[in-house]
């Protein structure tokens, strides 16, 4: 009777084991598929090639990027010194003529470098002077009040937008 009963749990593990084995045979089976896929590619290609030739164009990329971020520090540099701070004050400089018609332009970059631009409206013609700015300040001739309005306006200019003032 022992016997029996151990001939019959034995059996009983003998069918599982069997069920088991036969389910591991279907797994590595897909998995086989799955793998010669994968390692033969759609155009014949095996996984190794693929990845040596990404591994050639990630480093081509990244050579690429390093130019790219030193020319684009070097146009951050020259675009600091170029004019990119404006400031536009309109002005009337003498009362028996009407209207705003006499301006001081200021050219500055980002250093407060660059040009102040005036010009003054009578009956008489029109004047136009310019004077060097270095940093906000003329350097041989005296600024006026417009003037230094205008310097005003463009050292506090934001997103290179003109700003017009009247006094």
């Amino acid at each position: 009777m022992e016997n029996l009963t151990l001939i019959y749990v034995l059996s009983s593990l003998i069918g599982v084991l069997l069920i088991w084995n036969i389910f591991l045979q279907i797994s590595v089976r897909k998995l086989g598929k799955n793998q010669r896929t994968l390692f033969k590619g759609k155009k014949g290609f095996d996984l190794e090639s693929i990845v040596m030739e990404n591994n050639i164009q990630i480093k081509e990329l990244t050579g690429q990027t390093k130019d790219l971020y030193e020319k684009t520090s070097e146009i951050k540099a020259h675009s600091l010194k170029s004019i990119h701070k404006i400031g536009l004050l309109r002005f009337n400089p003498f009362r028996e003529i009407g209207g705003d018609q006499s301006f001081s332009l200021a050219l500055l970059d980002n250093d407060n470098n660059g040009a102040i631009i005036s010009s003054l409206y009578s009956r008489e013609g029109v004047r136009i002077y310019a004077k060097s700015i270095q940093k906000g300040q003329t350097v041989k001739y005296p600024l006026t009040e417009e003037e230094k309005k205008a310097i005003d306006i463009a050292s506090i200019e934001k997103n290179n937008q003109i700003i017009k003032r009247r006094v």
